[in-house]
């Protein structure tokens, strides 16, 4: 950062101003997006995915405001702060392990393929996330090996994140090949949402990759052109993760495309639970089987008979895969 004279080095001038230019896109970019979710959530729908990856950019707005602040102290009032430097630390630590733990569970199919992730998935994703936060610090910090372990750690996440979005790509396929045999048209158009979701961020995930590999084998260190690395490195960050935020952005999606089981099945490809039969109160009564929500009346107009009401049973998503996994048993 000095010079031979013990000044700072006129090749950091450009900092400040870039700093606060990023740091004012990011902070415009979190704005809408949280207030875009907050009004759909509010009015349309609750989607706990669409406010974690709102966090990420909060964070890269604190992170390059505090860059700001530090750069202008050192060069208007001579004070580089070491606490300010440790803010600026930190926030860029905490900006990528939640960039990575949103990507791990976009691919993991949270909110989109199931409600809640299962035990393991679960486990997998709070490992990774505190290997890759801990490896990334002693990155950082120049500990030995650390630069190892994190590159290890990046392999592990690629692949636990491509390998969830082929398996999740496959299940979709899968269920829309179902749904036109079947000619359900009703589910097609939110499950081909969901498989176009998931095709755009698997491009994403390749730029990440690509990305991140050009920033860790760079080895060049010159002063003057860091700020021209630093910017190139900015808007791709940028660029990339605005394109996953519009994918996965909060819109009027299809009607059926919150229709999701609980959690995902091992057991083979689930059609979401679309079938439904209607019945009178006498056949009603005569059902019992488990397989079944047993539904309740529909809401009553004002003056109509409750005889005359209609019930709605629908089947368990599960149901259509036990039947075939009894009628292969032999």
């Amino acid at each position: 950062m000095l010079n031979n004279g013990g000044q700072l080095d006129e090749a950091y001038r450009p900092l400040p101003s870039l700093y606060l230019a990023m740091s004012s896109i990011w902070f415009i970019s979190a704005s809408s997006w949280t207030l875009i979710t907050w009004r759909r959530n509010r009015h349309f729908q609750a989607n706990k995915l669409q406010w974690t990856i709102a966090s990420v950019p909060l964070i890269k707005t604190l992170q390059l405001f505090l860059s700001f602040l530090f750069w202008n102290s050192c060069f208007n009032s001579q004070i580089c702060s070491l606490w300010m430097s440790f803010g600026v630390y930190i926030t860029g630590v905490l900006f990528q392990t939640a960039s990575f733990v949103s990507f791990l569970l976009i691919s993991h199919g949270y909110c989109i393929m199931c409600e809640h992730l299962s035990i393991q998935e679960q486990r997998t994703t709070a490992a990774l996330g505190c290997l890759f936060y801990l490896t990334l610090i002693g990155h950082r910090a120049s500990v030995p090996y650390f630069s190892a372990l994190l590159l290890l750690n990046y392999i592990i996440s690629f692949t636990v994140i491509f390998h969830q979005i082929s398996q999740n790509l496959l299940a979709l396929r899968e269920q829309l090949g179902v749904i036109e045999d079947d000619d359900i048209r009703a589910m097609h158009d939110a499950v081909h949402s969901k498989y176009i979701m998931f095709k755009k961020f698997q491009v994403a995930m390749q730029l990440v990759a690509i990305a991140e590999t050009l920033i860790y084998i760079n080895m060049d260190d010159s002063v003057d052109t860091f700020w021209v690395r630093l910017l190139a490195r900015e808007w791709a960050q940028f660029c990339i993760f605005m394109y996953i935020g519009w994918t996965f952005r909060s819109q009027d999606l299809e009607p059926r495309f919150s229709v999701v089981p609980t959690i995902k099945s091992k057991k083979g490809t689930t059609i979401p639970p679309i079938y439904s039969v209607e019945m009178d109160a006498a056949s009603f009564r005569d059902l019992c089987c488990h397989e079944w929500h047993i539904g309740v009346p529909s809401s009553i107009t004002h003056g109509e008979n409750p005889k005359d009401c209609v019930l709605v049973i629908v089947q368990q998503p599960c149901s259509r895969t036990d039947t075939l996994d009894n009628s292969l048993t032999p």
